[in-house]
Order: structure tokens, then sequence, then C-alpha cells
């Protein structure tokens, strides 16, 4: 499977308008690269890893009025970002690592399945007792560390995942949780002990992890080119219409 890359100078420090700071670039930027690579880059089985600033992110058929508490975000910076997967509503900031899988299968089942397996291979080399669940998460000591989402274009297949390092509490309970006036601390303890951070297992740091990640899963690289970025970037703008992030 082969790692895509973006060239070196698209990870420069560039002008927040172009949705790119200190190399992290918004999440619709990797949402676009995920169907750029579909569509265009003509390999069996693509994976790359990216990390966001804090971000929302819905699935496809939710409604951004009722997942999203939208005044929170706004007040504290977390943008907002409608994906083309279904399943629901997920905070995601630095202390996540986000994977993209691209492949030429549509077998939803299989194609999950083996995404999945790459997940636990990649969690027991790292020494820990990882499962699989019906609902396509990945749990730790039965808590949740991973959860996925899927959708396929014509003869290709995207899954995308979450892997939880660490992530701010505060802002994944408050940011998808409407009614402000129901965040309390019982409200914090209660998600917190529902998921788990592989920081408190393994001693690796993030750059570590997402090192061992595409050593354990990727036997090559492929370089995007500055033209692929541009034409991502353009592929970009139909994540960021407002008839498609609001759309009811």
């Amino acid at each position: 499977m082969k790692y895509v890359a973006l060239p070196v100078s698209s990870h420069t420090v560039c002008q927040s308008s172009t949705g790119l700071t200190n190399g992290v670039r918004r999440l619709s930027f990797y949402l676009a690269m995920e169907e750029y690579v579909a569509r265009y880059i003509d390999e069996p089985d693509c994976f790359f890893l990216w990390q966001v600033r804090p971000t929302v992110i819905f699935g496809r058929n939710q409604v951004m009025q009722n997942e999203v508490n939208i005044d929170y975000c706004r007040e504290q910076g977390i943008e907002m970002y409608r994906r083309k997967s279904g399943g629901g509503c997920v905070y995601a900031d630095e202390g996540n690592i986000m994977l993209s899988f691209v492949t030429h299968s549509e077998d939803v089942p299989y194609t999950f399945n083996r995404f999945i397996g790459m997940l636990l291979l990649v969690l027991r080399r790292l020494g820990l007792e990882a499962v699989g669940t019906e609902h396509n998460d990945v749990l730790i000591d039965g808590h949740k560390v991973s959860g996925t989402a899927f959708y396929h274009l014509p003869g290709r297949s995207i899954v995308h995942s979450t892997l939880l390092y660490d992530t701010n509490m505060q802002h994944m309970l408050s940011a998808i949780t409407p009614p402000a006036e129901k965040l309390q601390a019982k409200g914090i303890e209660s998600v917190r002990q529902r998921i788990t951070f592989l920081k408190d297992y393994i001693s690796m740091g993030i750059d570590e992890l997402k090192a061992f990640i595409r050593q354990t899963l990727c036997n090559g690289e492929l370089l995007l080119t500055e033209t692929d970025v541009s034409a991502i970037e353009r592929l970009e703008q139909d994540y960021l219409r407002s008839e498609f992030i609001q759309k009811m």
C-alpha cells in the first residue's frame, strides 16, 4: 500500500486565507484530497495521515443545527465541515490522528473489515489488546479509541477514521452537544468513561506514533505534485460551499 505524501512546499507557513497555518490545513482540504486520490490516482491502495486544528465534522445526512453547538464553535474558533460519508458528528483537534484509506474495492463489508484489521495490526504491534466492533469502532479495554466512516465513488471506496491520542475534552463535549446548559462535569466524566486515549497506554509521542503507523502499513510513497495540490484546492471549494455545509 502506498503512502500519499504532499510536496514539502505545501507544508510551509502560508496566509490563513489558503486554509494552511503552520503546515496544518483545514479539514476540507483533506476530504478533497481523499476524493482526488480516489478519482485520479491509479493505485490499488492508498493511505495517508493528517491532523487538523479544532474542528467539528458531521455526516452527509445530518442536520447541522441538530448536531453542532454552532454558537460554541464560533466563540471558540472551532471550524465546522460536512463530509460525504455517513455516520455521526465528531470533534477533532491536534490530539487526534486522522487516517484515510482509498482502495479499488466497492465491497463495503470487506473494505471496512480490511481497514479495521489494519488498525488492529498497528495497535497490537504496540502491545495493546484492541478489538473491533460490529459498528466498525476500535476499542481498548472496552473503551473507544477509533471510529470510522465510509463512502464510495465508482470503482473506489474511501474509509476514514479518527484515532484518539489525546484531545480537548471540554471542546469534544461542548462542540457536539447543542444545548450548552446541559454541559456539566458529570457529562465530561461520562464521555471520558466511554473513550480512551492512546497516550495513556504507550510512551510514544504523537509524531512517533504517526511514523510507526506509516511504517507498519505502507511499503512505498506516492508523492503528489504541486499540480495535484492545486487540483485538490479547487476540489476543496465544493466542501466549503455554504449550501453543502448547511444543507437541511
